[in-house]
């Protein structure tokens, strides 16, 4: 009986095991399916600006472009505003964007905006930004989440997690 028992568990793990692996495949096949991808749902958007007015993402079309989705909300979102507020100041120069996407409401980027200032245009995405996010390769909807698009309208890179000046950097100087 007891053999019996350790076997279920040992297939019941096993079996498990394969699902997870079979999803993570499953999530890795998609997004790899959207890299080079052109980025075309972007450019009809439009979102509100926490400071008035409207973001319209086709005045971004034609330069390269990094857009990262965020909150107020994600630890690690905090950490890399400046990270890419100094991208941001470094790059401009060189013909390269940074847009925020935050994926959060009015009143908490207005608030969080005013302690740490960027020089980036920020987008008020709300929470259907996420299906965005997935149409760009977000298979999870996780954040922060951050895409570089070519000149040419398509992925260049994404990223899921934190990111920092240095990588971001080195994505422009390899995509040049």
């Amino acid at each position: 009986r007891r053999a019996a028992t350790g076997v279920k568990r040992r297939t019941a793990l096993a079996v498990g095991a394969a699902a997870a692996a079979a999803g993570l495949g499953g999530a890795l096949w998609r997004q790899s399916r959207t890299s080079g991808a052109p980025a075309a749902a972007l450019w009809p958007l439009q979102f509100d600006r926490p400071d008035g007015g409207r973001l319209v993402m086709a005045e971004f079309r034609g330069r390269p472009l990094v857009l990262n989705f965020w909150a107020t909300w994600c630890p690690p979102c905090v950490k890399e505003m400046p990270e890419l507020d100094r991208f941001h100041r470094d790059f401009a120069a060189r013909g390269w964007q940074v847009v925020g996407l935050a994926i959060d409401g009015p009143t908490p980027v207005r608030e969080f905006l005013q302690r740490v200032p960027v020089g980036f245009p920020i987008g008020l995405a709300g929470f259907g930004g996420t299906e965005l996010g997935r149409e760009l390769g977000n298979v999870t909807g996780a954040l922060p989440f951050t895409v570089l698009i070519g000149s040419d309208g398509r992925v260049a890179h994404r990223k899921l997690g934190e990111t920092n000046y240095a990588e971001l950097a080195g994505w422009a100087r390899a995509l040049r």
